[in-house]
């Protein structure tokens, strides 16, 4: 048995594919630390994982101090939570021994305390992969396209923060890459090698594992009796930026009154009474089930986070992406590639626009052909279990 120490953020999207991973961890005899915010504690408590936590408020005020409109503002975002997370870590673990660190490939800092801690490091790669070549690409890019008086003081900040890194903690960060994506000696990423951009370029030190997914070991008030049979259609943005009353509105105009089933999940800020009438084919809720209402539905409307994609898409089910933010536009554009469903732009988007997609995507049997093709390499590619074999492969390559 090997203590595991793991460090994460608190988000949805990079908590739950590890929920699965954990659990398998700790039945297959490992130990586990995790190291989240407050709010998923009990979720990750009921893996069997001692959970340990740093300060989540202090810990988003420090992300979003760097700034929000440029990567290099979120990269440096990133390393003003290393004064909110390794000092925390490092108290709270003080005179323990582990024998390997898995990190997130973003929040934490999981690289900089695996180099502190001088464990081996896996990296928990919740989006699709980047090699430095790609990032360093893509990061200049998109730095080209902004003035040079924004991004000289942008990148002079970044400068200062790793020598003030190096300085508090003796770790050196030689580039953005290293704080955005924190490699490692391994890498597990929760898709498949088709579906992510550029796959043939990774090396064996990437292992794809397909989705990982299990319970999510929360308390669940969802009549599943209401939709079997009906084959709905799903309407989900996300947890993060799902504040969207206007397109809810939108989907009631586009889809009300007609011969579908739908079920949409609105998030828990907002009241459903300031939605207005509910149309009677809709099932309206703060909060779905998504992995089991997905198994019975025949078109996922989604803002294309990875996991929500990787989900419908592993249940066989099209998808109609209208993509929000961060990396949704580039998974959206991947859905398209594949011919698994269609990319629509949520600006100026209409009640008719988005019923002529679904009806397009219901109707032509291209669609289905291709969900079906993707569905079954994301199924047998393991996912959780899949992960923890290449972790006990790690283990032995590395005497752990």
């Amino acid at each position: 048995m090997a203590r595991v120490l793991f460090i994460n953020g608190g988000s949805e999207g990079h908590i739950n594919p590890t929920i699965g991973v954990v659990q398998e961890l700790i039945s297959r005899g490992e130990e586990v630390v995790y190291f989240t915010i407050e709010d998923f504690r009990e979720r990750i408590e009921k893996t069997g994982a001692t959970v340990r936590t740093f300060d989540g408020q202090k810990f988003i005020k420090a992300f979003i101090s760097g700034g929000r409109n440029y990567l290099l503002e979120r990269i440096n975002g990133l390393l003003h939570t290393a004064d909110i997370v390794i000092p925390s870590v490092l108290e709270q673990i003080k005179g323990e021994h582990f024998d390997y660190i898995i990190h997130d490939s973003m929040f934490g800092c999981g690289r900089l305390l695996a180099q502190i801690l001088k464990l081996p490091a896996i990296n928990s790669c919740t989006s699709f992969a980047q090699t430095k070549v790609s990032f360093d690409k893509m990061l200049e890019q998109l730095s080209e396209k902004i003035p040079t008086e924004i991004v000289k003081p942008i990148y002079d900040e970044f400068q200062s923060l790793t020598v003030m890194v190096k300085k508090k903690y003796d770790v050196e960060i030689h580039s953005p890459y290293e704080v955005f994506c924190n490699p490692a000696l391994l890498t597990i990423v929760y898709t498949t090698r088709e579906f992510q951009p550029f796959g043939e370029v990774f090396d064996q030190t990437y292992k794809f594992v397909g989705p990982s997914i299990s319970s999510r070991l929360t308390q669940e008030n969802f009549d599943l009796t209401a939709i079997k049979g009906k084959s709905p259609i799903y309407i989900s943005l996300g947890t993060v930026l799902n504040q969207a009353i206007d397109f809810y509105k939108l989907c009631f105009k586009a889809l009300g009154n007609t011969n579908h089933t739908v079920v949409m999940s609105v998030g828990k800020k907002v009241q459903i009474s300031d939605l207005g009438e509910i149309p009677e084919n809709f099932i309206v809720k703060n909060y779905v089930p998504q992995t089991e209402v997905l198994k019975y539905t025949k078109l996922f409307i989604t803002h294309g986070g990875m996991n929500s994609t990787n989900e419908g898409l592993y249940y066989g089910v099209p998808l109609i992406v209208i993509p929000q933010s961060a990396d949704q536009p580039i998974i959206a554009g991947q859905v398209a590639n594949i011919g698994s469903g269609i990319k629509l732009q949520m600006q100026g988007l209409t009640a008719s626009q988005l019923r002529e997609a679904v009806d397009r995507v219901l109707s032509d049997p291209s669609f289905h052909k291709a969900v079906a093709n993707i569905r079954g390499l994301f199924q047998r590619a393991g996912g959780y279990h899949q992960a923890v074999d290449e972790i006990f492969e790690f283990k032995s390559q590395y005497d752990i």
